[in-house]
């Protein structure tokens, strides 16, 4: 989405500063979404997750930052196995340390710091 021509000049500070995340917190206060979870997904990504028997990940909260979310900024591509990869080992390992990990991780990306650290 870099060269985006629906995005406009706001739209673009907007992406680039997160802004644009901030009104999914009264989605978090309204106890709709977690803060830290599996990203929601398209309706039709869901139902091909379905079709491949691909459910492990739906057994972890919605959030609005989580492990994927923080391991793409550290690269150009992310592939959808991966993204898949990093939602079921989520949904396998959640725990209050992995949220506390992911919640850096989040924080260190929002300005822009360098990698913090690995998941072993």
């Amino acid at each position: 989405m870099k060269d985006d021509s629906r995005v406009t000049k706001s739209g673009h500070i907007l992406r680039n500063t997160h802004i644009d995340e901030l009104p999914q917190l009264f989605n978090v206060l309204k106890g709709d979404i977690s803060l830290v979870g599996n990203r929601p997904l398209e309706h039709y990504e869901v139902e091909r997750l379905l079709a491949q028997k691909q459910t492990l990940r739906f057994l972890a909260p919605a959030g609005i930052t989580g492990l994927w979310q923080v391991r793409q900024y550290k690269r150009q591509e992310f592939k959808e196995k991966e993204r898949i990869m990093f939602d079921n080992f989520y949904a396998l390992k959640q725990s209050f340390c992995l949220d506390l990990y992911i919640l850096v991780q989040t924080v260190a990306v929002l300005f822009k710091w360098k990698k913090v650290g690995k998941i072993s």
